[in-house]
């Protein structure tokens, strides 16, 4: 199953920026994922579907403000600083 990397930028100005993060992870836990506790605002989804599906589902859940990236990850392209048990999940999914 494809693995992609998630990472957003919400809008800290807002009123409601607490809500709105907590509201947007609830909703990214909707797909199997991981997240890296050195890294706050990226996760690892996987999902059988493309990174434009996950991308538009995931922007309902933001304003036009904030900001979202998806990406797909591909075995034997990535390489980063990660604990063990990401890695783990990530390269079990690849």
């Amino acid at each position: 199953m494809p693995v992609y990397m998630v990472t957003w930028n919400l809008n800290k100005e807002r009123a409601n920026y607490q809500h709105a993060r907590d509201s947007f992870i609830q909703y990214l836990d909707r797909y199997q994922n991981v997240q890296d506790p050195g890294l706050e605002s990226v996760r690892w989804v996987s999902y059988n579907g493309t990174a434009a599906q996950v991308c538009t589902d995931l922007r309902t859940k933001v304003d036009a403000n904030d900001r979202l990236f998806v990406t797909q990850v591909f075995a034997g392209s990535h390489q980063g600083w990660l604990s063990k048990s990401v890695w783990d999940w990530i390269n079990a999914r690849l």
